[in-house]
Protein backbone atom coordinates (compact mmCIF):
# COMPACT_ATOMS: atom_id res chain seq x y z
CA UNK A 1 0.00 0.00 0.00
CA UNK A 2 1.37 3.39 -0.96
CA UNK A 3 1.11 5.87 1.86
CA UNK A 4 2.93 8.48 0.22
CA UNK A 5 0.01 10.93 0.99
CA UNK A 6 -0.58 10.03 4.24
CA UNK A 7 3.12 10.84 5.49
CA UNK A 8 3.05 13.94 3.30
CA UNK A 9 0.57 14.79 5.38
CA UNK A 10 2.90 15.02 8.15
CA UNK A 11 6.08 16.11 6.50
CA UNK A 12 4.05 18.55 4.86
CA UNK A 13 1.58 20.37 6.91
CA UNK A 14 -0.43 22.78 5.18
CA UNK A 15 -2.58 24.27 8.24
CA UNK A 16 -0.53 26.68 10.59
CA UNK A 17 -1.20 25.41 13.77
CA UNK A 18 -0.42 21.43 12.35
CA UNK A 19 2.84 23.11 10.87
CA UNK A 20 3.89 25.21 14.25
CA UNK A 21 3.00 21.39 16.14
CA UNK A 22 4.99 19.81 13.77
CA UNK A 23 8.09 21.96 14.07
CA UNK A 24 8.08 21.97 17.58
CA UNK A 25 7.26 18.30 17.82
CA UNK A 26 10.35 18.07 15.54
CA UNK A 27 12.53 20.25 17.65
CA UNK A 28 11.53 18.49 21.31
CA UNK A 29 10.68 14.88 20.31
CA UNK A 30 13.07 14.76 16.97
CA UNK A 31 15.45 16.84 18.30
CA UNK A 32 16.24 18.24 15.14
CA UNK A 33 18.13 21.55 15.09
CA UNK A 34 16.71 24.58 14.95
CA UNK A 35 18.08 25.38 11.63
CA UNK A 36 16.99 21.63 10.35
CA UNK A 37 12.91 22.12 11.74
CA UNK A 38 13.05 25.33 10.85
CA UNK A 39 14.53 24.29 6.98
CA UNK A 40 12.11 21.12 7.00
CA UNK A 41 8.80 22.99 7.79
CA UNK A 42 9.45 26.03 5.92
CA UNK A 43 10.29 29.32 8.85
CA UNK A 44 13.04 31.20 9.33
CA UNK A 45 15.43 30.21 11.88
CA UNK A 46 14.85 32.94 14.30
CA UNK A 47 11.35 32.89 13.87
CA UNK A 48 11.41 29.13 14.93
CA UNK A 49 13.66 29.90 18.17
CA UNK A 50 10.90 32.09 19.00
CA UNK A 51 8.12 29.62 19.07
CA UNK A 52 10.60 27.35 20.95
CA UNK A 53 11.37 30.53 23.91
CA UNK A 54 7.47 31.16 23.98
CA UNK A 55 6.11 27.23 23.95
CA UNK A 56 9.07 26.88 26.45
CA UNK A 57 7.17 29.40 28.97
CA UNK A 58 3.89 28.44 28.19
CA UNK A 59 4.73 25.14 29.42
CA UNK A 60 6.47 26.21 32.16
CA UNK A 61 3.67 28.66 33.37
CA UNK A 62 1.27 25.32 32.75
CA UNK A 63 -0.62 26.68 29.50
CA UNK A 64 0.97 25.04 26.73
CA UNK A 65 -0.80 26.88 23.53
CA UNK A 66 -3.70 24.97 21.64
CA UNK A 67 -2.89 22.87 18.34
CA UNK A 68 -6.50 22.30 17.62
CA UNK A 69 -9.36 24.40 16.41
CA UNK A 70 -12.23 26.05 19.22
CA UNK A 71 -14.34 23.92 17.68
CA UNK A 72 -11.95 20.75 18.15
CA UNK A 73 -11.38 21.94 21.64
CA UNK A 74 -14.69 22.17 22.71
CA UNK A 75 -15.05 18.55 21.34
CA UNK A 76 -12.20 17.49 23.78
CA UNK A 77 -13.49 18.99 26.57
CA UNK A 78 -16.77 17.57 26.38
CA UNK A 79 -19.33 20.56 25.65
CA UNK A 80 -20.25 18.64 22.64
CA UNK A 81 -21.61 14.70 23.05
CA UNK A 82 -20.33 11.60 20.82
CA UNK A 83 -23.55 9.75 19.60
CA UNK A 84 -22.02 6.30 18.97
CA UNK A 85 -24.39 3.39 17.48
CA UNK A 86 -24.82 0.11 18.84
CA UNK A 87 -24.65 -2.80 16.33
CA UNK A 88 -25.74 -6.55 17.40
CA UNK A 89 -23.95 -9.45 16.48
CA UNK A 90 -26.29 -11.57 14.29
CA UNK A 91 -24.93 -14.74 15.78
Amino acid sequence: MDDQVCRQFFHQPEQTLHRRYEALRAVFIDRLSLNQAADRFGYRPGALKSLVSRFRAQCRSGDPPPFFSAKNEDALRGNSTARTRTVRNSQ
